[in-house]
């Protein structure tokens, strides 16, 4: 076995997030049992996938616009956009279970059908989905991995925006939102770096959410707190 894989064929990749949180509450427990199998975008892990056999979205969503979140947290922003674009596919990576479980609950609420769901590291999507798939990706309030020595885990690095860049179409949005000014700082450096250009213009291009925005709990936390948000638009090239 090389070194540098997993015991099921996966190249070993650093994961630095959580994975579980505080107790799951019963509720969760069901919503984790019943629906989550039932949302899932295909065989995306190592485990059900190790050929890396690419996965076609059409047979899940048919012949709609792909949108792509990472990271979704609580779930509040996907399961927004997806009720306001009902022709639209989603589909969300997230490996913190809780916000899973937290997602899968706003989806029962809300009877949203258009969206899917992986819980696991984004990284084994893009390595199984086919090149120009998304039409739209959102990066929300990442970890900020405040830290120097922690800043090559933040998602803006090449390891995660090359992947991203091939699995977005030519002309696609990325969006990213964070409170936290140094990683303003990496994301204008890298982003540019992977194949992207900023669409800025002007300050409110920055300091003004997007029209179809709702504000997360992470956000209206990060006011609380004196922190101000930015919102980054680019463009795949």
């Amino acid at each position: 076995m090389n070194n540098d894989t997993h015991p099921s064929g996966a190249p070993w990749r650093n994961f630095y997030g959580r994975f579980k949180g505080k107790t799951l509450r019963p509720s969760q427990e069901v919503y984790l049992d019943e629906d989550l199998a039932a949302l899932s975008p295909g065989p995306v892990s190592w485990e059900e996938n190790p050929d890396r056999t690419a996965i076609d979205l059409t047979d899940v969503f048919g012949a709609v616009p792909l949108w792509l979140e990472i990271g979704f947290g609580g779930g509040e922003h996907m399961v927004h956009q997806a009720a306001a674009n009902p022709g639209t596919g989603l589909v969300g990576c997230e490996p913190f279970i809780n916000g899973v479980a937290m997602l899968l609950g706003k989806v029962r609420k809300a009877e949203v059908d258009n969206l899917r769901i992986y819980p696991g590291d984004v990284r084994n999507l893009f390595d199984v989905v086919p090149e120009s798939t998304f039409d739209k990706a959102f990066l929300l309030y990442p970890d900020p991995w405040p830290k120097k020595r922690h800043h090559r885990r933040r998602f803006v690095t090449q390891e995660y925006l090359v992947p991203l860049h091939r699995a977005l179409k030519p002309g696609a949005e990325f969006r990213v939102a964070t409170d936290i000014p140094d990683y303003v700082r990496q994301t204008l450096l890298e982003v540019p770096k992977a194949g992207f250009e900023w669409l800025a213009q002007g300050p409110t291009d920055w300091r003004e959410p997007w029209d179809d925005w709702i504000s997360t709990r992470y956000e209206q936390k990060a006011l609380r707190e004196g922190r101000v948000p930015h919102y980054l638009t680019f463009r795949r090239l």
